[in-house]
């Protein structure tokens, strides 16, 4: 689902555009963070990944991944949490305080100016990729032969 496609904007949608976003990115369209207070501190540790043969296999462990988490509190009362790949702890506090502003009435403004902005952005590279392995498809198809005829 887009984060376009209907109002209200599901919170999984926008915690995983967040979690998704480059740090460097997500810093630059939300410099200041809102006061807050740390419920988790940002820490790191690891998160099974799992995957699938062909969409319908038996589900296999393909190995771990880096995960950084926080939680936080709005002045408000509003609490957010982050989850992101890798460890950037600075990332998952600014994941967390965009997601516990979401729940606020500046939800609107940080949809047009951090949430969709990322996914534009993260349509283009998936167009990108997309376009670059069609052009490693090799398509493979049999010549009927006059003489079996």
């Amino acid at each position: 689902m887009k984060m376009t496609d209907a109002p209200p904007l599901a919170r999984k949608t926008w915690m995983a555009a967040l979690a998704k976003a480059s740090p460097v990115r997500l810093a630059a369209l939300v410099p200041d963070l809102p006061v807050h207070t740390v419920l988790r501190q940002p820490e790191i540790g690891a998160v099974m990944v799992r995957g699938r043969v062909g969409a319908t296999g038996a589900a296999f462990n393909l190995g771990e991944m880096t995960v950084t988490r926080a939680s936080v509190r709005l002045v408000s009362g509003e609490v957010g949490h982050a989850w992101v790949q890798g460890r950037d702890k600075g990332h998952a506090l600014r994941a967390a305080a965009v997601d516990a502003l979401m729940q606020t009435d500046r939800a609107s403004d940080l949809m047009s100016r951090v949430l969709q902005p990322l996914e534009a952005e993260a349509g283009a590279a998936r167009a990108i990729r997309a376009a670059k392995a069609a052009g490693t498809k090799v398509d493979f198809f049999t010549m009927v032969r006059g003489e079996d005829e």
